[in-house]
């Protein structure tokens, strides 16, 4: 049985796959700006990771202790994608993504430390022990997903920070916002993860895009203008 998640990646990678479908600015000027085709691949070599090189199985749960950001975004899809359940209120999980591995607390089969920067290879500096470079492992990995295993519809997608559960086959019809169709949202970082991850999917499910907001970015009416939002 396939669910939401991988129907959406399917869509994605299909169609109008070389438009627009996540554009990141950051800080310090930075622009990243995915097409459906390469959002796919990212979200497809992320999840080869977790299912080839960290044994994961639908299921388990990934805690997401990551900023809003556009790898954050991949990490939730390709979660989803294997079946896993994303954790966002801190909560016990069995792996650990973040952008902060030397602050890590609790018990994980793996910690996954994200470097945040577009152009990042690898880790910056030293690693803990036992933590796993995403930057420098991630690119090894196959841009086309196969599962090894069915993920059922009726387990959970996203604990959210309020600890509300979302089941997979709610994860478009239930999790993800409402939005006109062919959409080109503005998504601010300053509202949250689970609020991004919320609007993107909806944005999606529409045949839209998103454009992603650092905190820092001053969201002036040119650059408004020059990714033309629309839609709300």
């Amino acid at each position: 049985m396939s669910i939401p998640a991988i129907e959406l990646m399917t869509t994605l990678r299909s169609g109008h796959s070389t438009s627009p479908r996540l554009t990141w600015y950051g800080p310090e000027a930075e622009r990243v700006e995915l097409s459906g085709r390469v959002l796919d691949n990212w979200v497809a070599k992320t999840s080869n990771l977790l299912q080839d090189e960290l044994d994961a199985e639908p299921g388990m749960r990934v805690r997401l202790d990551l900023p809003v950001h556009w790898k954050s975004l991949i990490w939730a899809l390709a979660a989803w994608q294997v079946g896993m359940e994303t954790v966002l209120d801190g909560g016990e999980a069995d792996f650990l993504v973040t952008d902060q591995p030397g602050s890590t607390e609790g018990d994980y089969d793996a910690v996954i430390a994200v470097a945040l920067p577009a152009l990042a290879m690898r880790w910056p500096g030293d690693l803990p022990a036992g933590a796993i470079d995403y930057a420098s492992e991630v690119r090894s990995h196959g841009d086309v997903f196969m599962a090894h295993a069915e993920p059922a519809a009726t387990t959970c997608a996203v604990t959210g920070r309020d600890g509300q559960q979302h089941l997979h086959e709610e994860l478009l019809d239930g999790f993800a916002a409402s939005h006109e169709e062919g959409v080109r949202l503005l998504v601010p970082a300053a509202d949250g993860l689970e609020a991004a991850l919320s609007d993107s999917l909806g944005a999606w499910q529409s045949g839209g895009s998103v454009v992603l907001a650092h905190p820092d970015v001053q969201l002036t009416d040119k650059l408004l203008a020059a990714e033309r939002i629309h839609g709300d």
